[in-house]
């Protein structure tokens, strides 16, 4: 029986990632970036207001909002306009406004020492002012405005070049590319990027007795579970999935369908009755496309599984069990890394954590156990926890209701039979439910 590690390095040693493709913006997030984008312009391209209020010299409002002296003729404002108003302590100044310039305004404005310009966010900052007054610290004036509260030089203004300078690197190769990523690469005029593609996986599943979901089984028939369900793990995984859905065990039929696929995939999934006679049939069925080998691994469920490399371009190919808790299992533990590597991911694997258990856990001896479980945390200590749900090597591990519960996986290592309750384990996540 080989370990799980072992079958894992034999599936990791297949893994070819597709070559990286050309994508516009809106179709490459959650992707890894495949290039060093540089950008070729500054960002913003222009001074450029940052919220609407009126551009000016933050010289000409420094008196705005400062404590009026006791006699006003003792002020010295200039040729500036500066009052108290009969409410306040504090000074106001008085500017004329010159202008109104709106986003997107093609027409340079310039303004003199004294005066305003109504400006919008986004707008090009007019020639002279430094600085943008908010609205709300003004009375909001067309003709004149007063203005309650100084500035300082460069106040709510974004300056040429403040978010990336040309020659910077926008997006690194390696990066995950998210909303904030698509933003950016908008923002430089990128329309298209360079990108590791989501590798092409083929869903398969194998068996006479299935059928597809929007028709009646009949006698000895059951519903073709398996196929949605693992396109729907793929999925999740970062794969672009094709759900071929059920073929039949007929031989040459069985051939032209995998072949079919191998030609169009970077992985494919047989799903039905591994091991035993009908496994026979269709190993040799294929094995005019490569050698598809079916082992047992001493993992608990899906200890019965097949990989192997077919097709002129050696695709990987997995054969997992016809129980879908098993498929599903199976597919966790080896046909997701292999999808995450193709990607290009640093870490394929689920994150994992140690947590205590709250009841005793009993697994397969020699095998290791990837037994479904809901994850808490501790609200005082902060510490994880885990309880099994469902009893695992007793006949029930068929179960989907008790998976569809999981959070987790609980990973009981091939040495161990039972844990007690409080013992530590590992702990796999899984998606995470609301």
């Amino acid at each position: 029986m080989r370990s799980v590690q072992d079958q894992l390095s034999l599936v990791a040693a297949s893994a070819v990632a597709p070559r990286p493709v050309q994508v516009a913006i809106s179709e490459a997030q959650g992707l890894l970036c495949a290039e060093e984008v540089v950008t070729v312009a500054p960002l913003p391209g222009f001074d450029q207001v940052a919220v609407d209020g009126y551009a000016v010299r933050a010289v000409d409002v420094a008196l705005a909002g400062t404590p009026a002296p006791a006699e006003m003729s003792d002020l010295d404002a200039g040729d500036l306009e500066v009052i108290r108003p009969d409410d306040s302590d504090d000074l106001v100044v008085l500017l004329p406004v010159v202008g109104d310039v709106a986003a997107g305004s093609k027409t340079p404005t310039r303004l003199q020492p004294g005066q305003a310009v109504r400006v919008q966010t986004g707008a090009p900052m007019p020639t002279l002012a430094d600085a943008v007054v908010p609205l709300r610290w003004t009375d909001g004036g067309d003709r004149r405005v007063m203005i309650g509260h100084g500035v300082e030089s460069g106040d709510y203004v974004r300056r040429l070049g403040d978010d990336v300078q040309p020659g910077d690197i926008a997006v690194r190769e390696g990066a995950v590319i998210g909303p904030a990523q698509v933003a950016l690469l908008a923002a430089v005029g990128r329309s298209r990027v360079l990108v590791h593609p989501r590798p092409r996986i083929a869903i398969i599943t194998v068996g006479d007795e299935l059928v597809d979901i929007d028709r009646d089984p009949g006698p000895g028939q059951v519903y073709d579970v398996n196929s949605y369900a693992l396109a729907a793990a793929a999925r999740d995984a970062g794969a672009e999935v094709h759900r071929v859905g059920a073929a039949q065990r007929d031989r040459e039929r069985l051939r032209e369908v995998v072949e079919a696929q191998l030609i169009r995939s970077e992985i494919v999934v047989l799903c039905g009755s591994v091991g035993g006679e009908v496994s026979r049939d269709v190993v040799e069925a294929l094995s005019d496309l490569g050698d598809l080998e079916i082992a047992r691994i001493a993992m608990h469920p899906g200890s019965v599984q097949g990989f192997g490399l077919l097709g002129r371009d050696e695709i990987p190919t997995f054969w997992l069990p016809a129980n879908p808790v098993s498929a599903l299992v199976t597919f966790e533990v080896m046909v997701r890394p292999l999808i995450r590597i193709a990607l290009g991911k640093r870490q394929p694997m689920r994150r994992t954590v140690t947590a205590r258990t709250v009841g005793p856990i009993v697994s397969v001896e020699g095998r290791t156990g990837y037994l479904r479980g809901e994850l808490m945390r501790d609200e005082r200590s902060g510490e994880y926890l885990v309880q099994v749900i469902g009893e695992s090597v007793t006949g029930t591990s068929h179960l989907l209701a008790e998976l569809a519960d999981a959070n987790c996986l609980i990973v009981v290592d091939e040495d161990t039979e039972e844990l007690e309750t409080g013992d530590r384990v590992e702990v796999m996540f899984l998606a995470q439910r609301n």
